[in-house]
């Protein structure tokens, strides 16, 4: 296996030209496992920019889920920095850390997380409750295509849809950044490319920040920027000279 191409990181480190949201510095994670020492990243450099929507790719232990929990205050690395709108969060504590999740940062997993007792608009509101500048939760499950499912519960939804709330419940904050592991990984085709349409429609309409990071290569297309990691490291950046509908894609 080669080695990670520094200097294509360092060409397409600003493609945009616009601002920069996250930067990484010499991030590295360790685990101990028993009497393994596990490295999960070794000295990754990324930045990420304000709107734009990236696809982390890699395989199965590659980096990528570890890198997102570190990016989105889930986790903290054993040595590096990380910043925020040049703040620097490996220097906060618990507390700066929880707000920061709170007030800038969407979460959408794999699995949809809703509880099973609340209706659509209940679980969105969850989230609208404790945040300071919310939408509407009705307002946030129209934008995803569910505005006549809103007294129904998960149980009477589809994955597909489950997938929409659980989205809604995202961006209903309003978070600067929305960080998406494997958000088609439990879908089948169709049903993804609805998903991978509504998060795109995001990331567009309100300029969120939007980073999903997937085994799927066909996923690629849509993003401004592909980012490829490999033994923990950061392997290639290649920048879309256009982005592709959900439609198009195939995989």
């Amino acid at each position: 296996m080669g080695q990670p191409d520094s200097s294509l990181i360092e060409k397409e480190r600003n493609p945009a030209k616009t601002p920069v949201l996250f930067q990484g510095r010499g991030i590295t994670k360790t685990y101990q496992m028993g009497e393994v020492k596990v490295q999960a990243l070794r000295a990754v450099d990324l930045d990420l920019y304000q709107e734009e929507f990236v696809v982390l790719l890699g395989p199965s232990g590659s980096g990528k889920s570890t890198l997102l929990n570190i990016l989105g205050g889930l986790d903290t690395p054993s040595s590096g920095e990380v910043f925020f709108r040049h703040y620097n969060l490996t220097q906060g504590g618990d507390r700066v850390l929880t707000r920061f999740r709170r007030e800038a940062i969407g979460f959408i997993f794999q699995f949809y997380n809703l509880i099973p007792s609340l209706t659509a608009q209940e679980n969105v509101a969850l989230v609208t409750d404790i945040a300071s500048h919310p939408m509407k939760p009705a307002e946030a499950l129209e934008m995803v295509g569910l505005g006549d499912r809103l007294d129904h519960f998960p149980s009477q939804l589809s994955g597909g849809e489950q997938q929409r709330v659980a989205i809604a419940r995202a961006i209903a904050k309003r978070p600067e950044v929305m960080f998406c592991d494997e958000p088609t990984g439990a879908l089948d085709l169709n049903t993804g490319k609805l998903v991978l349409e509504v998060l795109s429609k995001v990331n567009q309409e309100l300029g969120t920040t939007l980073v999903i990071i997937t085994h799927n290569a066909g996923i690629g297309a849509m993003a401004d920027r592909v980012i490829t990691m490999r033994d923990g490291q950061i392997y290639s950046i290649e920048q879309n000279a256009r982005r592709a509908n959900a439609e198009e894609l195939t995989w």
